[in-house]
Parts: C-alpha cells; sequence; structure tokens
C-alpha cells in the first residue's frame, strides 16, 4: 500500500479529532476553545481516550461548557457526571483540578482562550509553556491540545507529537511534522494527527494497516 492509499485510509477509518469525539464543534470562539481546554484536562490522566471524552460529554450536556458554569458548579457535581462516564480513580482530583482552571481561565484570559493565543503571538513553544500553566495539564496534555487546536489556529500547524510521528515511521510515511504536512492540505492536518495517535494507541494497529 502506497503512501498516499495509506493517508486516504488513516483520514477515512480513524481520523476523527479527540475534539469531535467529545462533541465539540471546534471553532475559534471563548465556548469551543474553553471545551477543548477540558477535555486535554481530562486527557491528561493515565485513563482511555474513550472515557475522557464520554466524560467531555457528561459535562457539556450538563451545561457546563463555559469557565464562568464550570467555576459556579460545585466540586460534587463534577465528581458526579465524571462518575457517570466511569472516569474513576482520578474523578475526585480532577474535579479540583477543572474548577481551579476555570477560575485562572477567567483570572488570567478573561475567560477567552484566545487572549492566551494572543500572549504565544505565534510561538508554538510558548503555547505549550502557557497551557502546562493550567492544573494538571504537563507536556502530554499540551500536546494534546496543540495537536487539536491546529484545526482553528493555523500557526500551530503542522503539529505532530512523538506518538504520531513514531506512528507514522512505523506506516512507512514521512515521521517528521514537516514531511507529514506535505501528505494533506493544512484543514485536515488535525485529523491526520489524531488518526495516528489512534492507530498508534491500538494494540497491532499499525502492523496491520502496513500489512495490507
Amino acid at each position: 500500500m502506497g503512501t498516499e492509499q495509506v493517508t486516504a485510509r488513516l483520514l477515512r477509518e480513524f481520523g476523527r479529532t479527540y475534539a469531535d469525539e467529545a462533541g465539540i464543534t471546534l471553532r475559534d470562539e471563548p465556548a469551543p476553545l474553553y471545551q477543548l481546554l477540558v477535555l486535554t484536562v481530562l486527557c491528561s490522566t493515565r485513563i482511555k481516550a474513550e472515557v475522557a471524552t464520554a466524560a467531555a460529554r457528561e459535562l457539556f450536556e450538563a451545561g457546563i461548557r463555559t469557565p464562568r458554569a464550570m467555576a459556579e458548579s460545585s466540586r460534587r457535581e463534577r465528581v458526579v457526571l465524571l462518575g457517570r462516564a466511569h472516569y474513576v480513580r482520578y474523578d475526585e482530583s480532577t474535579a479540583t483540578a477543572l474548577g481551579r482552571g476555570a477560575e485562572l481561565v477567567i483570572d488570567r484570559y478573561d475567560g477567552d482562550l484566545r487572549k492566551l493565543r494572543e500572549q504565544a503571538a505565534g510561538d508554538v513553544e510558548r503555547l505549550r509553556e502557557l497551557v502546562r500553566e493550567m492544573p494538571r495539564i504537563g507536556p502530554v496534555g499540551a500536546d494534546i491540545f496543540c495537536r487539536e487546536v491546529q484545526a482553528v489556529w493555523p500557526e500551530v500547524r503542522p503539529f505532530f507529537g512523538e506518538r504520531a510521528c513514531a506512528t507514522a515511521a512505523e506506516l512507512g510515511l514521512p515521521h517528521t511534522p514537516k514531511g507529514l504536512a506535505t501528505l494533506v492540505p493544512g484543514d485536515d492536518l488535525a485529523r491526520l494527527a489524531a488518526a495516528l495517535v489512534r492507530v498508534g494507541l491500538s494494540k497491532g494497529g499499525a502492523e496491520a494497516l502496513r500489512s495490507e
């Protein structure tokens, strides 16, 4: 299977972003950007991605879609909602981190993460640093945020973390961000990055794709 065929299959079968799976219609607007940050926090623990996205949906369906709504919700309410998605072991600490993070977004960015974007001024490393200032988010979480937000913040492109690049190498694809950026239009980079992560997380996924 050639590069074009592998790329097309990746997008077709695995190219759903995690934001989309969490029910986020990602736009460069305060509410969806904050929802992506919430998803990033939820993904920043040793927990399956499908559980994290389900937990995000529970929060959003309960009306907790903005930093103000998160800050005004009770810690107990957040714990209950996370529990519905079977987000266990980390539910108490994550509920606390979400509340503290909402207050930080309100205090530092007036509830609008586009101001964080302005502070980063097109510097991806600076963007990662700013995202890591949020409670619970570390290097992996910062990579998740950047990988997804590149769909609406073009200056972050092309963003492919270590896992995505490693999977690309296994598949015989270009395995640097610049190389991967040659495979699809800019608007599809977030989908390609998500697809590579999904395949990398699936047992034998890369080998199965490569052998067909």
